[in-house]
């Protein structure tokens, strides 16, 4: 809570020099490493790699999947865009609502 209180309070700071600040949580994104840490969970448990990674998935809202880096590199260049302009202050989740708290 404190890093989102401190991004808020340099958004208003920096914003009328054109300057957007915004914090970013993305979820679980198709990379090397969460495939290393599926492959370190199957093994410590005893089951296939693809088990676990469909366990993981399952409570993943949009699609049952990992999100992938394309999609977050997406999301995070949008506000930088000149039609993510207004966005600043913003806390962005890239969870596909993995995380079912506000």
């Amino acid at each position: 809570m404190a890093l989102v209180g401190w991004s808020r309070t340099l958004a208003r700071e920096v914003g009328r020099d054109g300057i957007t600040c915004n914090i970013v949580l993305p979820g679980r994104i198709a990379t090397q490493r969460i495939r290393f840490l599926d492959e370190a969970k199957a093994k410590r448990e005893g089951h296939s790699v693809d088990s676990v990674a469909v366990d993981d998935t399952e409570a993943i809202a949009l699609g049952g999947r990992y999100g992938k880096p394309k999609e977050h590199a997406d999301v995070v260049t949008s506000p930088a865009s000149s039609l993510g302009s207004p966005i600043t202050g913003s806390t962005i989740r890239i969870c596909g609502c993995l995380i079912a708290s506000v």
